[in-house]
């Protein structure tokens, strides 16, 4: 197709953004497809760096539950981008609706999201808190290497970081079978506690004899990740900001290549 300057343009940055996201899609893919077929060589590529912290890593259930994420994140990625830079170099006005209805229609359900969330903030901070508190109750369970799984890890590191303990306190752990079938004598998990370092406890009796001089057992999360939002809401707001504008930005020059495409087959017609 010969095109004039506009549509040069957009038919070069759609190429060259999906081709970079193609590239990173089929990489993620790749990887969670490797974790999949032979976790045994990338645990075994991760033992090599000696480093206590990627120990808990190393669990193959963590690294399972994490292929699948990849997988699922990686297929979303290459599906979009090869629909947008197929679309842009083949000049497919098939292919680029298509990339361009997918992107409105991630961008309204993100825009709903965030509209229901403010309009009804007492029920999305109940809900909220109902789906952390599932996520222990029915998996969280001790911190010991053999039975560590991914939810289990991204709790411990949430608590590590954030310096809290559950949803609302300690006792949202009680809620969970697999915490009470192998806690022994710990009333805390070992992530609630105050550490020198990730994972390295500042008193090793913490989790048996818990207190507000040694671990952060009454502080929950949900306010914790709250407090953290509300500092860094400037960020936030840029973040959120920057992701919709280029989504638009990939919507518009989409249809507008499609349109460059319509009006030059109808002058050869």
């Amino acid at each position: 197709m010969g095109c004039d300057c506009e549509s040069c343009i957009a038919k070069t940055l759609l190429s060259v953004f999906n081709f970079v996201f193609f590239v990173l899609g089929s990489i993620v893919l790749g990887v969670g497809i490797w974790l999949v077929a032979d976790k045994s060589s990338f645990i075994a590529l991760l033992k090599m760096v000696e480093s206590d912290q990627l120990e808990h890593f190393t669990q193959p259930a963590v690294i399972e539950q994490l292929a699948y994420f990849l997988i699922a994140i990686g297929a979303i990625m290459f599906f979009l981008s090869f629909l947008g830079y197929c679309g842009a170099i083949r000049e497919s006005q098939c292919l680029l609706t298509t990339y361009g209805l997918f992107l409105i229609v991630i961008l309204i359900l993100e825009v709903t999201a965030c509209g229901l969330a403010a309009a009804y903030k007492e029920s999305a901070k109940t809900e909220t808190k109902n789906y952390l508190q599932t996520t222990i109750s029915k998996y969280y369970s001790s911190n010991d290497r053999n039975q560590s799984d991914a939810v289990t890890l991204m709790w411990n590191y949430l608590m590590s970081e954030m310096h809290c303990c559950g949803v609302d306190d300690y006792r949202d752990f009680n809620l969970s079978d697999k915490w009470n079938e192998s806690k022994g004598n710990r009333l805390i998990p070992e992530a609630c506690c105050m550490q020198t370092s990730l994972f390295e406890l500042l008193d090793k009796n913490c989790p048996v004899s818990p207190s507000e001089s040694n671990s952060y057992y009454k502080k929950g999360c949900y306010n914790a990740l709250i407090d953290w939002i509300m500092y860094n809401r400037n960020l936030v707001i840029i973040v959120a900001i920057g992701v919709g504008l280029v989504q638009l930005l990939a919507i518009f020059l989409s249809f507008c290549l499609c349109k460059s495409i319509e009006k030059y087959r109808g002058m050869r017609l």
